[in-house]
């Protein structure tokens, strides 16, 4: 419950530093993905849960206990559907990811946290727009237009630069008329594999932890509502002796 608070605050406080909360218009505003919503969905949820679940068991209230099993019951009937869903339209759902990452490569120098975010993608993927590098003519600022006055036009982020080791500092314009040069010399300054290819070479070297980590997060929420399912059982049944 507290950690659910702790989200919220970051989720509002991110808000009030971009001056979202004194114009609450401009939520619509951002054609990416704000990751801020992580944070409120996310804290949301398990303030919900965790106020349901302690103080129905503090107060044995099995309105509440029930409230939790069934809305833990109701994420996990989800989760198992959307693995379900992810297996049988596996061709959709890589669409769909395309259509995103390519979404928030418009809206990339709008908004801080979506840039940082796209930012760490490619970094820790070692990967440059969706299916490669030249996917970043869809933002303004990189496209390799006449009418582009840009001096980033025909470049890439700095996080699609290869690292030197030797390098302390990162340098932010290394990606500066990268896209103008012979394929050949492209990989030998940024990354030209696309972040969804990268994506399913990841999940495919990572399979068995990713598949450890739903399973156990499953097994937590069964054991969840299998133990506040019997605490309403015993709260029921001392007070059918009353």
């Amino acid at each position: 419950m507290f950690l659910g608070i702790a989200f919220l605050g970051i989720g509002l406080w991110a808000w009030n530093e971009k001056g979202v909360l004194s114009n609450i218009s401009s939520i619509t505003d951002l054609g990416g993905f704000d990751p801020v919503w992580l944070f409120l969905v996310v804290g949301g949820v398990m303030f919900i849960l965790g106020f349901a679940g302690c103080i129905g068991a503090l107060r044995e209230n099995t309105f509440l206990l029930k409230f939790f099993s069934v809305f833990l019951g109701i994420i996990f009937f989800l989760e198992l559907t959307a693995g379900v869903l992810a297996f049988v339209f596996k061709d959709w759902i890589k669409d769909q990811l395309y259509f995103f990452i390519n979404n928030n490569i418009r809206a990339y120098r709008d908004d801080i946290d979506l840039q940082n975010l796209i930012d760490f993608t490619q970094e820790y993927w070692q990967c440059c727009g969706a299916f490669g590098a030249d996917d970043w003519n869809l933002n303004i600022y990189f496209n390799c237009t006449d009418s582009n006055a840009s001096r980033e036009r025909c470049g890439v982020p700095f996080s699609c630069c290869t690292k030197d080791p030797a390098e302390d500092v990162i340098n932010t314009q290394c990606g500066y008329d990268a896209r103008q040069k012979p394929e050949v010399d492209q990989q030998i300054v940024i990354y030209t594999k696309g972040c969804v290819p990268q994506f399913e070479k990841w999940l495919q070297d990572n399979l068995t932890i990713v598949a450890g980590v739903f399973i156990g997060i499953a097994l937590l929420q069964i054991f969840g509502i299998c133990l506040a399912q019997n605490l309403v059982s015993d709260i029921e049944a001392v007070r059918a002796s009353w």
